[in-house]
C-alpha cells in the first residue's frame, strides 16, 4: 500500500517548502496543510489529516508541528519535523528565536523529543538543539537542502555588483547582517550594492537612512528575476549572526557569485574554501573582503562546491530513505 504523508507548514508557502512537497509527491500520496493561525477549523483539518496519514511531515518546529507530533503519537502515526533554525535559537537581546519565550520553548522541546525523526539542514542546528533545548539528539539527523543546478546557473556577464538576499524586518537587520552590508557600501562608493527581498516592516526606512547612494533596495523579486541578479552579481554576501544552510547563498554560488560570509552556522558549510570570511558586524573588514572577492576568480569553484555537495538528488535520496526506514520498508 502506498504511504500517505500529511505535509504541514506555516505560511508563506515558500519555494523551498514547495520543492520538498513536489519531491515527496513523486513517491507518496500527499495532502498539504498551510497552518496559518490556531483556529478550530484548522485544528479539525489537522485532526482529520493525521487520521488519514501514515506519517506527518512538518516544516519548522512551531505550534503546528507540536500539534502534528502530539496527534501522531495519539493515533500511533509516524512523524518527521524539519528544523529551520529559528526554533532552536535564543537571542533575547533582540528577541530572536522560539526559545526566548518559555511557553514556545516547551513546545519546541516536546517536538524534538517526541518526533520519530528531526531533520536539520546543517550540523550546527543539531548542536543548537542539543545545547539550547537540552535534548539528547538521538533522533536528530542532518539532511542538507538541495538545489537545482540547471535552474541556478551563470549566463551572461558578471558586473561589479554586490548583493545579499532576505526579508527586511527588524530582527533580520542584525541576524542577517543587513546593517553591516549597507554600512560596508560606504567604503566602496564606486561599487553597486543591492539588498534584495520583501520589506516586511518599517525597518527598511532605517536601512535607507544609513545607506549611501550606491545601495539599491529592490523589494521582493520572484525566482525568475532573482536568478538574473545572481547571474549579474560578482559577489554575494551572507553576513549573518545565525544561519542554517542559507538557500540564497547556495543559489548565488551556483550562479558563480564569489561568496563573502561570516563563520556562523551553516555559512562555512556552504562556502568552505571557495570565498572570503569576515567577522560578524564589521563593515570595514567586510568591504576589504568584498574588494578581494571582486578581483577573484573563485566563482566557478563556488558553483562546483554546491553542485557536488548539495544537489537536489541528494536530498531526495536522503528523505526517501528516512521515510522508508521509519515506515519499516
Amino acid at each position: 500500500m502506498e504511504t500517505k504523508i500529511l505535509y504541514i507548514t506555516p505560511p508563506p508557502y515558500r519555494s523551498f517548502l514547495k520543492k520538498d512537497a513536489k519531491l515527496l509527491k513523486k513517491y507518496y500520496k500527499m495532502r498539504v496543510i498551510i497552518f496559518d493561525k490556531l483556529s478550530p477549523p484548522l485544528i479539525f483539518k489537522l485532526f482529520k489529516g493525521v487520521l488519514w496519514a501514515d506519517i506527518t511531515f512538518s516544516w519548522f518546529a512551531d505550534t503546528h508541528a507540536f500539534l502534528a507530533v502530539l496527534l501522531s503519537k495519539l493515533f500511533r502515526k509516524k512523524s518527521i519535523v524539519v528544523v529551520g533554525g529559528y526554533e532552536v535559537a535564543n537571542v533575547p537581546e533582540i528577541g530572536y528565536g522560539l526559545l526566548v519565550s518559555p511557553k514556545s520553548a516547551r513546545k519546541v522541546k516536546y517536538v524534538l523529543e517526541n518526533a520519530d525523526r528531526v531533520l536539520t539542514v546543517d550540523e550546527s542546528l543539531k548542536k543548537d538543539a542539543i545545547n539550547n533545548v537540552g535534548v539528547s539528539g538521538k533522533n536528530i539527523q542532518t539532511v542538507p537542502t538541495g538545489y537545482d543546478i540547471n535552474k541556478w546557473k551563470f549566463e551572461g556577464k558578471k558586473e561589479d555588483l554586490v548583493i545579499t538576499v532576505g526579508g527586511v524586518k527588524r530582527t533580520n537587520i542584525k541576524i542577517k547582517g543587513f546593517e553591516t552590508f549597507v554600512r560596508a557600501a560606504k567604503y566602496l562608493p564606486n561599487i553597486k550594492f543591492a539588498l534584495i527581498g520583501p520589506h516586511l516592516d518599517d525597518s527598511i526606512e532605517y536601512l535607507k537612512s544609513i545607506a549611501p547612494s550606491n545601495v539599491e533596495f529592490t523589494g521582493f523579486l520572484p525566482p525568475d528575476k532573482l536568478v538574473k541578479w545572481y547571474q549579474r552579481a560578482k559577489v554575494y554576501c551572507q553576513l549573518s549572526m545565525r544561519e542554517g544552510l542559507p538557500n540564497a547563498l547556495c543559489e548565488a554560488m551556483l550562479c558563480e557569485c564569489v561568496p563573502v560570509g561570516t563563520k556562523h552556522g551553516g555559512i562555512p558549510t556552504a562556502i568552505c574554501d571557495t570565498g572570503f570570511y569576515v567577522p560578524y558586524g564589521d563593515p570595514k573588514a567586510t568591504a576589504e573582503a568584498i574588494k578581494k572577492a571582486l578581483k577573484s576568480d573563485k566563482g566557478k569553484i563556488a558553483r562546483e562546491r554546491i553542485k557536488s555537495m548539495f544537489p537536489l538528488e541528494r536530498r531526495e535520496r536522503d528523505l526517501i530513505g528516512i521515510i522508508e526506514e521509519i515506515m519499516g520498508k
